[in-house]
């Protein structure tokens, strides 16, 4: 049966319809604040400037970063433990300074990018009709800086006072491992008298509706395996030829990830749970003219490793393989395998990582306060690659990863690396939980 409406009715609906209308775009206009949208422009702004590898432009972000601490009245140092590589700390004391302080470390440097192959200028900060900023180093990790100063800017203006005392550090080299920037500044006099109890520095973005949180960094090792041999005519077959060793060391090894591999893929451990080691360089042959000669067997090869060690890792394991397996002397080969920064053990001869239990009363607060904020956290984790909090945990200062980005493709390192503004947004106000939190920290509990 069909149901005739009367013109006054059609009117009726007519303009229910427009009310709902205007309703939906009202609300949508005004999805993004005055506020909110000054925060977004904040970010593009510190996007915009190209701090990317090899030729990083510190003195514009650090003039630009030093301005908005200014602006927020934060405290200004800045420190040059390397030449033209600023590093700039922002400090707001606490009502009793003489207790452990908090520092939210950000790093200013990015990796390079390849433009041609991006969708949108790499710092533009172009943001597409879906609230997508693409820009290097949207997620790593240029959104913590703001995010760091926009949440302390909210608790200036809410006249909020911490007990502790709050540092924010922007180092640079991150990037290239670090050692002329956050490895001198934990060195350093200056370091010391900031009497750090407990630092917060970059996590990874997560996929899912929880926030990841990383108590420790799988630690980066150099592994250079080298053969020698008498050299041969290309037509030979003769035991005990360099190249034949080193081949022989290059299955091996491949075997062995295959395997660390394996236990990822069955889901039994995290990637970052297991032992990484991925070929880097191959190096032999003898060059000729037009490339290398081609019959004649050569007299020593070279390989090179990345290795990523967790640290529950006795590195005595890989010496161990390599002696017996990998690289040994009766096959007329050498290896050298050293860390790139921190050891697997900090100062105290303790494994460099950061108790996420009852053990670390610093946990409890962070914890409480991400709930505070309305999310949720996943199980604590070790993180893949590395960052500079492992060089605060040389010193025994637990230290925590954290990038406040669910929903979110993790884009790190890779082309069109993006962040959504409302991801972007929520993390000032996640942000403004933890450091009232962790600045608030009674006395008696640290």
């Amino acid at each position: 049966m069909a149901i005739q409406l009367s013109s006054g009715g059609q009117r009726s609906t007519t303009l229910l319809l427009l009310l709902l209308l205007l309703l939906l775009l009202f609300s949508t206009s005004s999805a993004i604040t005055e506020l909110e949208q000054a925060q977004i422009d904040l970010f593009q702004q510190y996007l915009r400037i190209n701090t990317a590898h090899p030729s990083p432009d510190y003195a514009a972000a650090t003039s630009f970063l030093s301005s908005q601490g200014h602006s927020i009245g934060l405290r200004s140092q800045t420190f040059f433990f390397s030449p033209n590589k600023p590093l700039l700390l922002l400090s707001w004391p606490g009502s009793d300074p003489s207790l452990p302080s908090i520092l939210l470390n950000s790093h200013i440097d990015s990796v390079p990018v390849e433009p041609s192959k991006w969708s949108h200028p790499p710092f533009a900060a172009h943001r597409d009709p879906h609230g997508r900023i693409f820009a290097r180093g949207s997620q790593d990790d240029k959104c913590l800086a703001v995010q760091y100063l926009e949440a302390l800017r909210a608790l200036k203006a809410s006249g909020f006072s911490p007990l502790r005392s709050i540092h924010v550090s922007f180092v640079p080299d991150e990037e290239i491992g670090g050692a002329d920037g956050a490895a001198r500044f934990a060195e350093s006099d200056e370091f010391k008298e900031l009497n750090v109890g407990f630092v917060l520095d970059e996590g990874q973005a997560s996929p899912t509706d929880e926030f990841r949180v990383f108590y420790a960094d799988r630690l980066p090792w150099s592994l250079i395996v080298k053969a020698v041999g008498s050299p041969g005519h290309g037509s030979r077959l003769y035991d005990g030829a360099a190249l034949e060793n080193l081949m022989e060391c290059v299955e091996a090894i491949a075997r062995f990830r295959d395997n660390q591999f394996d236990l990822v893929k069955e889901g039994l451990r995290a990637s970052s749970e297991v032992i990484s080691v991925n070929t880097i360089y191959m190096k032999a042959g003898i060059p000729s003219p037009t490339g290398f000669v081609m019959n004649m067997q050569p007299s020593e090869g070279e390989v090179g490793y990345d290795v990523r060690v967790p640290p529950t890792v006795d590195i005595g394991f890989l010496r161990t393989r390599l002696d017996e397996e990998w690289a040994p002397v009766t096959r007329n080969m050498t290896y050298e395998l050293f860390p790139r920064g921190p050891k697997l053990r900090d100062n105290g001869g303790r494994p460099l990582a950061t108790a996420t239990d009852e053990s670390n009363p610093w946990w409890s607060v962070f914890e409480k306060a991400v709930i505070a904020s309305g999310g949720k956290l996943s199980k604590p984790e070790i993180l893949a690659s590395t960052t500079d909090a492992r060089f605060m945990r040389q010193w025994g200062i637990p230290a925590l990863g954290f990038s406040p980005m669910t929903n979110t493709p993790i884009l790190l390192h890779e082309h069109n690396e993006h962040l959504k503004d409302t991801v972007f947004l929520k993390g000032i106000k996640v942000y403004e939980h933890i450091i009232s939190a962790l600045s608030s920290f009674p006395a008696n509990s640290s």
